[in-house]
């Protein structure tokens, strides 16, 4: 059957909105507040993408010599689990959320340059992260994946802070 579209009318392809996800409280906060607020009643100008920069073992171990042989597997192990955690929970989120059509890529290295790799590889139009919420000394000394994004990502880049709980 031929389609009912004429062949010179082009379809403009969906703007990306890619999610950084990790295991922390913020990541999951800034994955809820976008479905909230971009994904409502099952449509969305976006398509989503998550994305989980996984650790390599040796730079989670940081370690060499006699027993690194042995510790390394393991490692790796609880990373790939961890991290294959992280993507599950992200989807179980946006099936909650009525988001069925996501694509969840975890790829292992830092995540400063995961993140702003993949921004490029689906041509980001929006990049959103959670805020950790670091000190400034805490925030010097650990580099900030969100800072460093806002600066090199090319793609507007979101910060999405969790409202601080007043006790």
């Amino acid at each position: 059957m031929a389609s009912s579209k004429n062949s010179d009318e082009s379809e403009k392809p969906q703007p990306v909105m890619l999610v950084a996800i990790d295991e922390s409280e913020h990541s999951a906060y800034a994955l809820k507040w976008t479905l909230d607020h971009f994904f409502n009643n099952n449509s969305s100008a976006f398509r989503l993408v998550l994305v989980h920069a996984r650790p390599s073992a040796t730079s989670s171990v940081g370690l060499a010599g006699p027993g690194a042989a042995e510790i390394l597997p393991i490692v790796d192990s609880d990373l790939r689990k961890i991290a294959a955690r992280v993507a599950d929970a992200a989807k179980q989120l946006c099936i909650k959320k009525s988001v069925n059509d996501v694509i969840v890529e975890v790829v292992e290295g830092d995540a400063r340059n995961v993140i702003c790799d993949t921004v490029e590889k689906y041509r980001a139009s929006i990049l959103v992260v959670g805020s950790h919420g670091y000190g400034a000394i805490k925030r010097a000394v650990l580099g900030s994946v969100s800072d460093y994004c806002a600066h090199h990502a090319h793609c507007t880049v979101m910060i999405v802070k969790k409202p601080k709980t007043k006790h």
